[in-house]
């Protein structure tokens, strides 16, 4: 499927395993979050927009590329996105961080939007969305049509699992979107929960129930 990624590499599928483990407790949880952020961080941002400076080593003054300066806006959907946001930082340190706040109706399983800040002039920059589970979609739909309101060209989403429904209905709703997951899971259970899932994610990283 055009414009999605599933991330096939033997350190992510390690981490995952750890994540997934319901013996794993929150602090390792919320670590295990960030390094995978940062793995997918990495593997999402291949084609970043880059421009060259010279530099000068000790040596002689050579060309280099880098990346162009703030044209990178994280944006996670409150409130299990906030534990992927430091693992973006990790490699884009100064990137602004927007917040668009969903919940699901548990009668619908439609998202519902509660809170919605975004950094000034975020129609310039390449918006990352952040959310650790795609189970219906619905969410990340919805975040991603409140950014194209606001102007917004350039937008990825990353997740750590996803389940195929999820991955399908947000492709089909956004083609133009890259989509990011640590892994694909089996599909979603009649109360839309992904299986074999890890539970719910906002819970493990805050540590309520």
């Amino acid at each position: 499927m055009e414009n999605v990624t599933i991330i096939n590499h033997p350190l992510m599928s390690h981490k995952v395993a750890l994540l997934r483990d319901k013996n794993t407790n929150t602090k390792q949880f919320r670590e295990l979050v960030e390094e995978i952020a940062t793995l997918l961080t990495y593997e999402a941002f291949k084609d970043i927009p880059t421009e060259e400076i010279m530099v000068e080593t000790p040596l002689e003054v050579t060309p280099q590329q880098v990346i162009v300066d703030n044209c990178v806006a994280i944006i996670p959907i409150l409130r299990a996105g906030l534990g992927m946001v430091n693992g973006v930082h990790t490699l884009f340190p100064t990137a602004k961080v927007g917040h668009i706040g969903m919940y699901r109706d548990e009668e619908t399983c439609q998202p519902q939007e509660y809170y919605c800040k975004l950094p000034l002039h975020i129609e310039e920059k390449i918006c990352i969305v952040l959310d650790p589970m795609l189970a219906t979609g619905g969410s990340a739909i919805a975040a991603v049509d409140l950014l194209k309101a606001k102007g917004v060209k350039h937008i990825k989403c990353m997740h750590i699992i996803a389940a195929p429904e999820g991955i399908e209905a947000l492709h089909k709703a956004h083609p133009d979107v890259q989509i990011y997951c640590a892994t694909q899971d089996r599909q979603l259970n009649e109360h839309s929960y992904i299986l074999p899932g890890l539970g719910d994610a906002g819970d493990r990283l805050f540590g309520t129930k």
